[in-house]
């Protein structure tokens, strides 16, 4: 590689600064991280308030791809020794030797058991569905008889994978769809499930359905009890791995390295243009606390939303379709509710071990139809370490999905945590006179939705491909709802075109479009 040259990398998030690190180990080429907010990690980014941490989305660390988990464990090891709840619970794990001790040392990796279930009908059912006598208990005889009949018919009188409805319907029957993925979804994504693009099941659930979940009863007690899960479908696993103080710190671990081998991260720059000469990137215009700069470069790798790429290119050839339809990309928007409590009045019923009956969820779905909440996450089990008073307080996340300039995106803070605390009065989740402080963020563009202009996004790619120097990598990036570690991949492949001179890009484009993508070592 000739020395000297220059890449722009837009975004600080997982696609960013694993661009920056690959290139930095791989080639001469000099990366340039442009974050437009001042804190690193995109959506992956920890947020702390008042000695309290929060987890955007909730982010379990664990891929299938051996190069990622490499990436992650080299960057931040797995522990070796107990943290303060494997002590106060005498957890047994399979420790890894000479790991380090979480109670002495930060940077490092927990494991971490997972738990995630569905809050319907103000009871709980395991996620995904299970085949247990609970399950069949809370949705009662009568209801448990169309659900068998329900799937039973769907395996004989398949429906064509034309919709996100149908792909439900084809895995787990139209009834078990109506109760856990219907309305669910439209809560998610504001439209209803047979107006989306089947393609969101496929990557997102991927393998998942009444069979594998058959298959998986049937293996589980034959299965190594170690983190390497890589013949479970992904929304089975039982284990994974998780930063001390949250994502955003293994994120802002990683753009210390970047600058430690000659890389730079820029904080508060956002890209407001793109120039093309001949048909290839030249440079970009950054904003810069009020003041406008023009960027030379070699290359430019963009995470930031094809919507405001596309806007910002200044070439008078972009064809007027390609900026139509990327104009009219949609995506939905985020809100988290923090929200710092004395307890719960959820407790333990399984057979989990916890701390003073606590449940033991990393997430919980909540169904219900009377409130408007998505998920509730509770931050003491990720990582006793997000709670400042970890043994007397619980910090929990209420996730809202909206779309900005809608009624609750316009919804003034003070009357949004108060209809939170409401709705969770009213599922019985807590009572308000245990909440001790409590908080709000919003996140924009946090979710590339499956409708609309979405399927026409070929006519884009394909002009943003035949740009040989640009390369679109991460979820916004390609519009695509990847993992963190799919949005990696993508920066990996992205790099290695760039070594090799390779200007194809349909690796690129390919990571976690395929059910089996890579992730196999």
């Amino acid at each position: 590689m000739e020395k000297n040259k220059k890449a722009i990398i837009v975004g600080a998030g997982p696609a960013g600064l694993t661009a920056a690190m690959e290139l930095l180990k791989q080639t001469d080429i000099h990366p340039v991280v442009l974050e437009m907010s001042d804190s690193i990690g995109g959506i992956s980014k920890t947020i702390e308030y008042n000695g309290n941490r929060m987890d955007l989305g909730g982010h379990r660390f664990f891929s299938k791809n051996q190069a990622v988990m490499d990436w992650w464990n080299t960057l931040m090891p797995i522990q070796g020794q107990p943290a303060i709840d494997d002590i106060l619970l005498e957890n047994k794990k399979a420790f890894v030797p000479n790991g380090p001790n979480p109670e002495k040392t930060n940077r490092v990796m927990l494991i971490r058991g997972r738990v995630s279930r569905i809050f319907f009908l103000r009871k709980f059912f395991d996620y995904p569905i299970s085949i247990k006598w609970q399950t069949f208990a809370n949705m009662g005889l009568a209801r448990t008889f169309k659900v068998v009949c329900g799937y039973l018919w769907a395996v004989v009188a398949k429906r064509p994978d034309t919709s996100l409805e149908n792909f439900y319907i084809n895995r787990f029957g139209k009834l078990l769809y109506s109760m856990f993925f219907e309305d669910y979804t439209e809560k998610v994504w504001g439209v209803h499930p047979r107006n989306l693009g089947a393609d969101w099941g496929a990557q997102r659930v991927k393998g998942l359905s009444i069979l594998s979940i058959l298959k998986d009863i049937v293996t589980k007690p034959f299965r190594s009890k170690d983190i390497d899960q890589k013949k479970v479908e992904t929304s089975l696993i039982e284990q994974f791995i998780y930063p001390k103080f949250g994502p955003g710190q293994l994120w802002e671990s990683a753009a210390q390295e970047v600058e430690k081998l000659g890389g730079e991260v820029r904080k508060n720059s956002k890209v407001m243009g793109v120039h093309l000469q001949d048909g290839q990137v030249v440079s970009v215009d950054v904003e810069t606390n009020g003041k406008i700069i023009t960027e030379p470069c070699d290359y430019l790798l963009s995470s930031m939303p094809i919507k405001d790429l596309v806007a910002a290119l200044h070439d008078a050839s972009v064809p007027k379709e390609v900026k139509s339809i990327a104009a009219e990309l949609p995506y939905r928007d985020f809100i988290t509710v923090g929200l710092l409590v004395k307890k719960l009045n959820i407790v333990n019923t399984t057979k989990i071990h916890t701390f003073e009956k606590r449940v033991p969820d990393t997430w919980i779905y909540v169904q219900e139809r009377d409130v408007k909440v998505g998920r509730l996450q509770i931050f003491n089990n990720w990582s006793p370490y997000m709670v400042a008073d970890y043994k007397n307080t619980m910090f929990v996340g209420l996730e809202y999905f909206c779309t900005e300039g809608d009624e609750l995106w316009n919804m003034s803070k003070e009357d949004f945590i108060k209809m939170a605390i409401e709705e969770m009065e009213r599922i019985n989740i807590l009572d308000k006179e245990n909440v001790l402080d409590a908080t709000q963020v919003k996140v924009q563009k946090a979710y590339p939705a499956y409708f609309g202009s979405y399927y026409q996004l070929d006519v884009v790619k394909d002009y943003l491909n035949k740009i040989p120097n640009l390369f679109c990598i991460g979820r916004n990036g390609q519009h695509r709802y990847n993992n963190m570690d799919h949005s990696m991949l993508t920066a990996m492949e992205a790099v290695k075109d760039i070594a090799t001179g390779n200007i194809n890009k349909d690796n690129i484009w390919s990571v976690n479009t395929e059910e089996e993508y890579h992730e196999s070592k």
